[in-house]
């Protein structure tokens, strides 16, 4: 799949099925509204150092363009990440060289090593569908946490503070590209589907018109917890502080640490 890196985003967005395989737009739209990549990645830390204060590496699935790592990068002496979209993979190597990154689709991978910390952020966690897959998904993360370690998921909404029918807008000005993006929520049974309209412009490229459909799995709060337990783990729903639906922490119960 070619990327922005390799193209232009003009280029890219001749191929692109979704906006995860244009990571300059990605960046241009989360970035420039103002994300706070920083903050978030030093609150997870804390988290994580309260509950495993010898935390020395850590692994991001679902890491996107590797934007929390190069944060987790100077607070952990290992870091690495994964992700099933191979175009943030490779903004991933460019913004972070010397750092390992996997393909792995979060359902079913073995990286074959153990970390201290096992993050999944930015609701990476509702790109599945249904209960068997967020239990599948909890156990390929548990796999990979060390004894003692630590285990957190940044869910999406839940299914009562899910807003059907929502409309978002916004304008961006980042790296010389022009973002408008409007977006369409409307909920579909157990799910989420989102129309996303993006306009790209750039003053050597051109106006472009993308577009982007975008399900994720409304589960509930009760529906994560459960699959925390039958990951053997003990889960606590905490605010991260960044106006989402809090962060899921996971620590191994007596019977599995």
């Amino acid at each position: 799949m070619t990327s922005a890196t390799a193209t232009g985003w003009s280029g890219a967005l001749d191929v692109a099925r979704t906006i995860y395989d244009v990571a300059e737009l990605y960046e241009a739209i989360y970035l420039g509204r103002g994300k706070d990549y920083a903050a978030e990645a030093r609150t997870v830390t804390g988290l994580i150092r309260e509950r495993c204060p010898d935390a020395v590496d850590l692994l991001d699935v679902g890491c996107g363009p590797g934007t929390h790592l190069s944060h987790f990068a100077t607070a952990f002496d290992r870091v690495a990440g994964a992700d099933l979209a191979e175009p943030m993979l490779e903004r991933a190597r460019q913004r972070l060289p010397g750092v390992p990154f996997h393909a792995a689709d979060v359902r079913a991978f073995d990286l074959g090593h153990r970390f201290s910390a096992v993050t999944c952020l930015f609701s990476a966690i509702g790109n599945i569908s249904g209960r068997a897959e967020l239990r599948a998904a909890l156990g390929s993360l548990r796999r990979h946490m060390r004894p003692g370690g630590v285990l957190l998921v940044e869910p999406w909404w839940f299914p009562e503070n899910f807003v059907s029918g929502h409309v978002g807008a916004d304008v961006v000005e980042f790296n010389g590209l022009t973002v408008a993006r409007v977006s369409h929520s409307v909920r579909e049974e157990a799910s989420s589907r989102m129309t996303v309209h993006y306009v790209v412009a750039e003053s050597g490229e051109g106006v472009r018109h993308f577009t982007d459909e975008h399900v994720m799995a409304l589960f509930s709060r009760e529906e994560y917890e459960e699959a925390f337990r039958a990951a053997g783990l003990d889960v606590e729903l905490l605010d991260l502080g960044n106006g989402g639906p809090g962060v899921f922490v996971g620590t191994p119960g007596a019977k599995n640490s």
